[in-house]
């Protein structure tokens, strides 16, 4: 068994999209997923799967999520050693408070044309005061926003809208990926 952090993008955000998670929870189990757990109310599992492929892992979540719901979600999946190394690259890890820094999570590392367009994006943000900044390691875009997430422009032009580099990967701030960390870390008996 592989653990496994599953994080579901757009999911019981203003009304829309509204996936109860103890439903969720039993729908997994009962598709065969173990030691499922979720964290907060906008999409964070932790399970077990017999398969060690990220891909396989995210499609039949996202699969199960359909079937249940009849809400097509995008899912991300990341293991749980993943999610490790995830933290380790962090390279703002001396910022104290864990709300201003994200982890931005993708399905694949962005291509060298997406790489430009945050660079531009982050020049143009800083050319009219913003104090944020982005660094991009694998698939993972860590994002700092030391006025706060909801008021960055470069956090906005960054995932907001289908046309943005990062708009396919979902947003969790360092406080819910420590939480996560802890999750993927505990000792989990029964189905």
């Amino acid at each position: 068994m592989t653990r496994f952090v599953l994080l579901l993008r757009g999911v019981n955000v203003g009304g829309h999209n509204k996936v109860p998670m103890a439903d969720l929870r039993e729908a997994l189990g009962a598709d065969g997923l173990k030691s499922v757990r979720t964290y907060i109310q906008s999409g964070n599992i932790v399970l077990d799967s017999p398969t060690d492929e990220v891909e396989i892992v995210a499609a039949r979540v996202r699969s199960v999520i359909a079937r249940t719901f009849g809400l097509d979600i995008p899912v991300v999946a990341v293991t749980a050693q993943g999610l490790r190394d995830l933290a380790d690259a962090n390279p703002f890890s001396a910022e104290p408070d864990p709300r201003r820094v994200h982890a931005i999570v993708l399905p694949h590392p962005p291509t060298v044309e997406a790489l430009d367009l945050v660079s531009a994006r982050q020049a143009a943000a800083a050319v009219k005061g913003g104090s944020d900044s982005v660094t991009v390691v694998g698939r993972v875009a860590y994002l700092h926003t030391p006025d706060g997430f909801g008021t960055s422009e470069l956090a906005r032009t960054l995932t907001a809208g289908r046309s943005n580099p990062l708009a396919d990967g979902t947003a969790r701030n360092w406080a819910t990926v420590s939480a996560l960390l802890a999750l993927c870390e505990a000792d989990v008996t029964g189905p």
